[in-house]
């Protein structure tokens, strides 16, 4: 028999992510080893239920950063270009290959661009001219591919290449969060079609995140810029380091 505790806790890893994501960007990644390994969901179910999930992160996320005018929408169109057929791709892709690869990808991809945050750019002024737009179609597709294949939801994989480009932190963060919407949406689409998606859990948990983001998100605008952007270079290092300890050792 089910436990009846355990949609309440899905929906607490829900809220604990989503304040995550809301404020920092990143805390997508905590929601599928938390499924795996603290409730024995299947690593495919686990993926599937958290894009699912991230649909509420996403447009949460997106109207706050909206309202607050930290979008910068000339850049988020090519993105989502990108990102859309990608992510449809990679959660295909996912029910057929173990994700640890593409997930050390991503440990590295963070770990390396926290790191070079910290230690290179840290009292550097950053960039305000957008990437071209060859770029950011690029930036899209391997972020929709690779956040669909782990079930990162898109921040965790965006976020450390725009803070490689040198991006202002809370312009980093306002595009992870409205990457996270056509990534999910076209993610749930593939899951659907391979049968992954376990509807009630993902419910649950984002109910949780649509919560968290909310509170996340109006925080990361009280923040003073400098301590935002060492608390999401740290957070990178600290993400990117766990996830490659995790596949070498679990």
């Amino acid at each position: 028999m089910p436990d009846p505790l355990t949609p309440w806790l899905f929906a607490l890893l829900g809220a604990a992510a989503g304040a995550l994501i809301g404020c920092v960007g990143i805390g997508g990644v905590i929601v599928v080893p938390a499924l795996v390994y603290l409730f024995d969901v299947p690593i495919h179910a686990a993926i599937a239920a958290a894009m699912f999930a991230f649909l509420m992160s996403g447009v949460v996320g997106t109207a706050v950063f909206t309202r607050k005018r930290s979008i910068r929408w000339d850049m988020t169109g090519w993105m989502w270009a990108g990102a859309m057929p990608a992510a449809f791709a990679g959660a295909l892709f996912a029910t057929a290959v173990a994700p640890a690869v593409i997930e050390a990808a991503v440990g590295l991809l963070a770990a390396a661009s926290g790191a070079h945050a910290l230690l290179v750019n840290g009292g550097g002024e950053p960039r305000r001219s957008a990437p071209s737009n060859p770029v950011l179609l690029g930036v899209g597709a391997f972020t929709g591919f690779s956040s669909s294949v782990t079930g990162t939801g898109g921040p965790l994989v965006l976020i450390p290449i725009l803070v490689w480009l040198e991006l202002p932190v809370l312009v980093a963060i306002g595009l992870a969060q409205a990457i996270q919407v056509p990534i999910a949406v076209l993610a749930t689409a593939g899951y659907v079609v391979a049968g992954a998606l376990d509807v009630r859990t993902g419910a649950f948990i984002g109910a949780g995140i649509l919560a968290g983001t909310w509170a996340g998100a109006r925080l990361a605008h009280v923040l003073p810029r400098a301590i935002l952007r060492r608390i999401v270079s740290a957070l990178l290092v600290a993400v990117g380091a766990s996830i490659l300890v995790r596949l070498a050792f679990f």
